[in-house]
């Protein structure tokens, strides 16, 4: 039986949520479930954070003393995840996301704050599920071909434009 739990909770105060953006987190982490199979029950939270704190974050995990857009933890192993006692759900894991720099990628980008959002919530849904682009090209380009999809699914389609040759998000 699939059930997802999907917990949200804005630790910022930096960057106005909009209406909405919780309905969007929910369907990006749905999409991400669904397109992978995940047919038990499970539960993963998605946390708003500003820059600061995703830099300490960084700096206390990955050693790197620097702001970043997205931060996942995983709390499972091959398949394998705890159980939350209380509900029975296994549990994936946590994903950050700076809503300030969600916000600058935006206006980088040119595109919508919560088209940013949503990728930053899929991309760091394949972290939890073990994707990860850092082990190398084809791994990388194996993640960046499901978020274009997942991203398609839910209506953010991803789609790479070229400007002076450098490759961007649209």
């Amino acid at each position: 039986m699939r059930g997802y739990k999907i917990l949200i909770c804005n630790k910022q105060n930096r960057t106005k949520v909009p209406t909405g953006l919780q309905l969007l987190v929910r369907r990006c982490c749905n999409a991400v479930l669904i397109e992978e199979k995940v047919k038990f029950q499970v539960e993963l939270s998605v946390t708003f954070l500003d820059d600061a704190q995703m830099q300490e974050l960084n700096k206390e995990y990955r050693n790197v003393d620097l702001p970043t857009d997205v931060l996942s933890f995983p709390l499972g192993e091959d398949g394998v995840y705890e159980k939350n006692l209380e509900t029975g759900y296994a549990m994936l894991g946590d994903v950050a996301v700076s809503l300030e720099m969600a916000k600058a990628h935006a206006e980088m980008y040119a595109h919508s704050f919560e088209r940013e959002v949503g990728f930053l919530v899929v991309h760091g849904g394949l972290h939890l599920l073990g994707y990860d682009h850092e082990k190398g090209q084809l791994d990388a380009m194996v993640m960046r071909k499901k978020e274009e999809e997942i991203m398609t699914k839910v209506g953010l389609a991803v789609h790479e434009i070229s400007a002076r040759g450098k490759f961007f998000r649209a």
